[in-house]
């Protein structure tokens, strides 16, 4: 039987990056289903602030030279791998754009303003992502994004990719943690994410209702399942959580990894019995 295929699509990962919860998250949950029988993919960005000397980052020749539009401006995708440290020998990926990754700070610059490129960031990782797994050629069973700068990706693969073969079996799971940062995205996000056909009327899912940005909120609309990734998630999101009919994960403390495992099996054998 062949083993499960996980892509793990997050902002942020231990000891690559320290931010927030969800570093130590994945950094927790990659290894843990690598080493249960279940094929990992992580993909990150590949921010200044990554020594890559010290993690052994390479680039991927063949994965590398592919345009990303964002905004009607194309912009150079280069794609560099590392293995992470540990008992556990996987892989992670990183996605780097020197206009956009190379500064030395990651969501804010030196004096805590956030970058105002940071809604253009997000559209050309959350695209590049998909364009790499393309390119990988590799169809993931699961895809579990983490994070307000992969709330994209959702969108895109059941509208723009839905037609993609690469990902028609797959279940999209969005781990929801909410932080200061997707509240301070430009008024420009909605504008800046209409890729290809999609106007900005496709995106209203991303606005709550007072016409106001919710990352989150959009995300989950697009979902197959969701993961609570903090114990404490604000009224809003959850009462949009709880007026969905959608599988919906608890945050689960250290069984995460365990209880992560077990949410996708359940996902993939609901598939089956259909």
């Amino acid at each position: 039987m062949s083993k499960t295929k996980v892509l793990i699509v997050t902002q942020e990962m231990d000891p690559y990056t320290t931010l927030s919860e969800i570093s130590s998250t994945v950094r927790q949950l990659a290894p843990y289903l690598h080493s249960n029988q279940m094929e990992v993919r992580v993909l990150m960005p590949r921010y200044g602030t990554i020594n890559e000397r010290r993690h052994r980052l390479h680039e991927v020749v063949r994965l590398s030279g592919m345009n990303i539009i964002v905004d009607d401006d194309d912009y150079p995708l280069i794609i560099k791998v590392a293995s992470l440290p540990g008992p556990v020998r996987m892989q992670v990926y990183f996605l780097d754009n020197e206009d956009f990754f190379k500064r030395k700070q990651i969501f804010e610059d030196g004096k805590g303003k956030p970058f105002a490129d940071n809604a253009d960031r997000a559209v050309f990782f959350s695209k590049g992502v998909i364009e790499t797994v393309k390119k990988f050629g590799w169809p993931p069973d699961v895809i579990h994004a983490h994070g307000w700068m992969t709330s994209l990706i959702p969108f895109y693969l059941k509208t723009a990719y839905k037609n993609e073969p690469l990902f028609q079996n797959s279940k999209v799971v969005y781990s929801v943690y909410e932080g200061k940062h997707e509240n301070e995205l430009s008024e420009t996000f909605i504008k800046k994410a209409s890729i290809n056909n999609l106007s900005e009327e496709d995106l209203s899912a991303y606005l709550n209702e007072d016409g106001k940005l919710d990352v989150h909120r959009g995300a989950v609309a697009y979902v197959d399942a969701v993961v609570k990734g903090q114990a404490e998630l604000s009224e809003g999101i959850n009462t949009v959580l709880a007026a969905m009919d959608k599988p919906i994960m608890d945050v689960q403390g250290d069984e995460t990894p365990k209880a992560a495992k077990e949410f996708y099996q359940s996902l993939l054998a609901e598939e089956v019995e259909k």
